[in-house]
């Protein structure tokens, strides 16, 4: 059931919910003083509150669920209220608070949207958990999650008992259980999906992917994960006991729901969580939704491995032939079509990238080619043509089957586990076809006057002595994506972050979330309770070598970090802004004269993150020193109070990797406009990740803590100091020849 604290029969008449905006907005703010004044142990904070009226005023005009005008006259139809939240403004209590009786006031539900499980963990076991016990009203939460995270009952029993309707099922190029190898594993996977049926029968687990003793492989999950292309939903056998359709209950019975940006986006108008339009929309870590959006709308196909595409021709024939379908498609011809069209693009993706991509390393990145201006090299066109005709020929009689099966399910009950199975056995080709029309389309898709073109690209790696290509294809503009996709359907929304302000405003975040020029936003720039003058340093380091003289200026910028390490006494944390660098700084460790400060480090990679958070923690806590190597992820929801984090190291500004394809491609239109990609859009997202950084430093009103900074440019140049305008008031000092003074 969804996590509730009250008896549901207490809820509020909504005969009796106040309707105009005033009485929206005071039901709002009295709530939120409701919950703050009845906290245990709980310390009043006056930018939470700010916060909380900002909310409130901006959402009590809203109207939600159709398109007639609220109670009063000129009061606005929509509201989102964007807020940067400095860290220790409470703002998860600040807009829960606010915005759950708002909407239960009048019969509504709340989206909470985030872009880390750890948020989500928070909100779940912690934050709705208090609040529902503060309350007067009533409420239940529940966690959404993907269909992926659930087991399908059909296939798990299918797969327990041995059985496979194709080698597919196991994620194989169509090489079925032929060697004795094979078999063993074959056999070795059967006895684990039969362990689960158990377990499921006998109510030790339930379905949820996320409830196993230990995460299962990805290769063990795939062919048993519930999957939108493969089910048949109520019309399937084992629909009543399916795990997912009983967590869609849960959900349907919640009024607030937890759910990542990622499935946000990629459910809207598929009717698997409320509609944008009747609930109220939070998004919190909003600063990650730009980049999740242009992740969503991403497309690629792989030009390599068409393996999948051999067993197709037999399973649409034999299914087609089971209910009596009639097509007019050669399906041989169409899949040996779109196997020689795949073999013709590997072919020119090969000319493209050059003999280097045989000899490139296996533990490398891929060897990347992008298409400047989004133009097709010469001899594309014809084969993407081809393949995405064949693609789509495809995906319409994979459609007309479906809806065909479907129908005889609902008419046919007795056959409904029959037409499951044909259903599954089609809908596993569904995503890998909708991948090549997708890709396809868009390589194809030539831009109108004056729009930016698709970014366009060729990724290569070698996999177990193969090579291995694929094709991608992504919108360069996140903004546009967002505007057209969710904020056209939202009607009252927070957004908000301890970093959407860079370079001293919201422009950046606005233009790159769609919002810039809705007329529904209102901004408010909350600050932390924090002393950062009196609790924190930031120390810039003026180094000899210039950092885009990358060898010379790591060589002395770890001279400098591992003489600074030496003086940590308790918690640090080191972020790297490349795996390079960070091995660099590795390497230099296990040499002698380092062997006493190597003892300290935990890297990032050398165990799971949560392992090497409680071995730092312990560390600290029993007097020694502990010192954390990590990367950009280890940079952004690291919660390190007190003695945990005493010294943040920033090694160099956090720039986005200039081989990004999607990067380039933003900037080589911008320049076509006559406009200064790296002010306009480099700037402004390395210094929203800086800020991100060293909020890693403070995280209490008692914490101390110094920065350091290895890149003397945040001060020598002008767009360092642009970023310095987004950063906390920290005292600010220069360190040059070892001599640091304040600035």
């Amino acid at each position: 059931m969804p996590g509730s604290m009250m008896n549901a029969e207490h809820r509020e008449d909504p005969a009796n919910a106040p309707q105009g905006p005033l009485a929206r907005e005071a039901i709002a703010l009295a709530a939120f003083d409701h919950v703050v004044s009845h906290a245990p142990g709980f310390r009043a904070r006056p930018g939470q509150r700010e916060m909380a009226a900002f909310i409130a005023e901006t959402l009590a005009g809203v109207k939600l669920g159709d398109d007639s005008v609220s109670g009063e006259a000129g009061a606005p139809e929509r509201g989102i209220a964007v807020v940067q939240a400095g860290t220790g403004v409470g703002k998860s209590a600040a807009y829960a608070a606010t915005v759950i009786p708002l909407a239960l006031a009048q019969q509504k539900r709340v989206l909470i949207s985030t872009a880390t499980v750890a948020l989500q963990e928070q909100l779940i076991n912690k934050d709705l958990p208090a609040l529902a016990a503060l309350l007067p009203q009533p409420f239940a939460y529940a966690l959404a999650k993907g269909r992926g995270r659930y087991v399908c009952r059909l296939k798990l029993d299918q797969l327990a008992g041995g059985e496979a309707q194709d080698a597919d099922l196991f994620g194989e190029e169509g090489a079925g259980p032929a060697s004795g190898a094979a078999k063993d594993d074959w056999a070795q996977r059967a006895r684990q999906y039969a362990q689960w049926t158990i377990a499921l029968d006998q109510g030790d687990w339930n379905g949820d992917r996320d409830r196993l003793d230990e995460p299962p492989d990805p290769a063990l999950w795939a062919p048993v994960a519930a999957e939108r292309h493969t089910c048949t939903a109520r019309h399937c056998p084992a629909y009543n006991s399916c795990s997912y359709y009983q967590s869609r209950n849960r959900l349907a019975q919640a009024q607030v729901i937890v759910v990542n940006h990622d499935l946000l986006l990629s459910t809207l108008g598929l009717h698997a969580l409320p509609a944008p339009a009747d609930c109220y929309l939070v998004l919190d870590e909003a600063h990650h939704l730009p980049s999740v959006a242009q992740g969503q709308f991403t497309s690629q196909m792989d030009l390599m491995r068409t393996g999948w595409l051999d067993p197709l021709p037999k399973a649409f024939e034999e299914v087609a032939r089971a209910i009596a379908h009639r097509h007019d498609l050669d399906l041989a011809e169409a899949t040996r079509g779109a196997k020689a069209a795949l073999a013709d693009l590997a072919r020119l993706g090969m000319d493209l990238l050059g003999p280097a991509v045989r000899e490139h390393p296996a533990e490398a990145p891929p060897l990347v080619h992008r298409l400047d201006a989004g133009a097709l090299p010469a001899g594309w066109a014809e084969p993407l043509a081809q393949l995405q005709g064949h693609a789509q020929r495809l995906l319409k009689l994979a459609e007309a089957l479906a809806t065909q099966l479907r129908a005889n399910a609902r008419d046919n009950p007795g056959e409904a586990a029959r037409c499951a199975e044909h259903y599954a056995r089609i809908g596993r080709f569904a995503p890998r076809l909708q991948s090549l029309h997708d890709t396809t389309s868009q390589w194809l898709l030539l831009a109108s006057e004056g729009a930016p073109p698709q970014a366009k690209w060729i990724e290569a790696r070698v996999e177990r002595g193969m090579v291995a290509m694929s094709a991608h294809a992504c919108p360069l503009q996140p903004g546009s994506l967002l505007s057209g996709h969710l904020w056209r359907q939202v009607r009252g929304a927070v957004v908000t972050s301890a970093s959407l302000v860079t370079c001293g405003g919201f422009d950046h975040f606005l233009h790159e979330a769609g919002l810039a020029w809705d007329a529904a936003v209102a901004t408010r720039e909350v600050q932390s309770p924090f002393d950062h003058a009196k609790q924190g340093r930031l120390v810039v380091v003026q180094t000899r070598a210039d950092p885009k003289d990358v060898d010379g200026y790591t060589r002395e910028m770890l001279d400098l970090l591992l003489a600074d390490l030496r003086e940590v006494k308790r918690g640090a944390l080191v972020l790297f802004t490349s795996r390079a660098q960070m091995r660099s700084a590795q390497q230099l460790l296990e040499r002698g004269e380092h062997a006493r400060l190597r003892e300290r480090v935990l890297a990032q990679g050398e165990s799971s993150r949560t392992v090497l958070l409680k071995r730092h923690a312990q560390r600290v806590g029993e007097g020694e020193a502990s010192i954390l190597f990590g990367l950009q992820s280890f940079g952004e929801g690291l919660d390190l109070p007190g003695e945990l984090c005493e010294w943040v190291f920033i090694t160099k500004l956090p720039f986005a990797s200039p081989s990004d394809p999607v990067g380039q491609a933003r900037a080589e239109w911008l320049k076509s406009q006559g406009r200064d990609p790296f002010s306009e859009l480099v700037v402004p997202a390395t210094g929203a990740r800086l800020l991100q950084w060293t909020g890693r430093a403070l995280r209490t009103e008692t914490d101390e803590a110094t920065v350091v900074c290895y890149d003397g440019r945040l001060l020598r140049q002008g767009y360092g100091r642009r970023m310095l305008q987004g950063l906390p008031p920290y005292r600010l000092q220069r360190r040059q020849a070892g001599v640091t003074a304040d600035v």
